[in-house]
């Protein structure tokens, strides 16, 4: 399910958590979905109730690192990642960072993949001084949106 607004978020992290399911949240862009994204959700989804996944909107600051991306827009990659089956809710952020979303979730635990350190989560001390954990999931290596993109391109010269 899309959740819009931060109202919607709420309410539907709190309802989850009064039926004392364990939510866990993680965030990125999402642009090309590849084996590593499938298979990190899937190993997320063995240890939680419901899963959050964060999408870097459309006027994220993540385009100022990556200007050519995202390649899709946020409605196109929110109705990709609501049709996965380990997903349970897709939220949206335009910041720097998705603590807001973190803080409206509240969620037991805040995963990100392989190719990071619990300390270089840049909402890491945060989070942690919440009383949240950060756990890295060990998932497919070889895997990214631009070694995808990568490819696609020489692949067409």
């Amino acid at each position: 399910m899309i959740l819009e607004n931060s109202n919607e978020i709420i309410a539907t992290a709190e309802n989850e958590r009064q039926q004392w399911k364990k939510i866990w949240f993680t965030n990125w862009c999402f642009d090309i979905l590849h084996p590593w994204h499938i298979e990190t959700f899937k190993q997320a989804k063995k240890y939680c109730d419901i899963l959050f996944v964060a999408l870097n909107g459309d006027k994220s600051p993540y385009r100022k690192t990556k200007p050519w991306r995202p390649i899709h827009d946020e409605k196109h990659r929110s109705i990709i990642l609501d049709s996965i089956k380990y997903i349970d809710y897709v939220v949206k952020f335009n910041e720097e960072t998705p603590i807001e979303r973190i803080k409206e979730i509240k969620p037991d635990y805040i995963f990100k993949g392989w190719d990071y350190k619990e300390e270089d989560v840049v909402w890491y001390k945060e989070v942690t001084e919440n009383g949240w954990e950060v756990i890295i999931i060990p998932t497919v290596e070889g895997y990214s949106t631009t070694n995808s993109v990568n490819k696609i391109l020489w692949k067409n010269k």
